[in-house]
């Protein structure tokens, strides 16, 4: 299964930056024993102001066909970490090719985005930087990828 991140915004070089690309080169060589892909950042922007609808049909464009759709929410479920490894790894066996993790703007993801949902996910009642949220969910990528193979970075 190959992971992609579509985020509103881009992300800037920075302490952010560096760590949100370390946990995606973790994950990419963690996961390779599980015969999963890399994940790969697609980055939009609505130079044009138009909004959440806006930003919607650029996140749409960005997820592959047939992709398992998480859509980051703080009104989305909670799961505990290995929850959401196992929701991968049930993905994955079902031979889902790819999934796609939309991270909205400021305004969150448009409703009918949100709607077409496999999964809406949150990180907790607290609302977060979507630079936060990037490093967040690339640390969860990793480790899910280390729960599922049996490495020693998730302890109960």
């Amino acid at each position: 299964m190959r992971i992609r991140i579509c985020a509103v915004g881009r992300l800037r070089a920075g302490p952010e930056r560096a760590l949100c690309d370390d946990y995606l080169d973790r994950f990419a060589k963690t996961a390779r024993p599980l015969g999963w892909g890399g994940a790969e950042v697609v980055e939009v922007e609505d130079r044009k102001g138009g909004g959440k609808a806006a930003e919607a049909v650029l996140l749409d464009k960005a997820v592959p066909a047939g992709a398992v759709l998480i859509c980051l929410d703080e009104r989305g479920r909670t799961l505990t970490s290995p929850d959401f490894a196992e929701r991968l790894r049930g993905w994955a066996d079902q031979g889902r090719a790819d999934c796609a993790v939309v991270i909205g703007g400021a305004d969150g993801i448009d409703p009918g985005l949100v709607e077409r949902a496999d999964l809406v996910l949150s990180f907790g009642k607290m609302v977060w930087p979507h630079m936060l949220a990037r490093v967040m969910l690339a640390e969860q990528l990793y480790r899910a990828a280390t729960i599922l193979t049996g490495g020693p970075y998730h302890r109960v």
